[in-house]
């Protein structure tokens, strides 16, 4: 199993940046394919971006696209999710989620695991 904490949100101006971290425990981290997902308030889970196990693949969605780069580094354990050029819609509390069997799905019941989440809140 892997458990997962993420860090890194806060409160920016519209058109400013973040980076968040989603540091993992646990082991064999590089057999985990990873992404992340963001919930605002009234709104279902929504798929951002993910990157496969070895940070081969990378997927993200048309609103991140130019603006959100997905990363990782297997030695430490960690994956990020820069994030440039923010607007006020991008507030929502940020999840990472990892699954050993789907890379690139936008489903969230196919990552088995969770972290807790970090808070983005994106002023105008």
């Amino acid at each position: 199993q892997v458990q997962l904490v993420e860090s890194g949100g806060g409160l920016v101006q519209a058109g400013g940046s973040l980076r968040l971290s989603c540091a993992a425990s646990g082991r064999s981290f590089d057999a985990y394919h990873v992404a992340w997902f963001r919930q605002a308030p009234g709104k279902e889970h929504e798929f951002v971006a993910s990157i496969s196990s070895r940070g081969g693949t990378t997927y993200g969605t048309d609103f991140v696209k130019g603006r959100f780069t997905i990363s990782r580094d297997n030695a430490k354990n960690t994956v990020y999710l820069q994030m440039n050029s923010l607007k006020p819609e991008d507030t929502a509390v940020y999840y990472c989620a990892a699954s050993t069997l789907y890379s690139g799905s936008y489903y969230r019941n196919d990552y088995a695991y969770w972290g807790q989440g970090t808070q983005v809140t994106v002023s105008s």
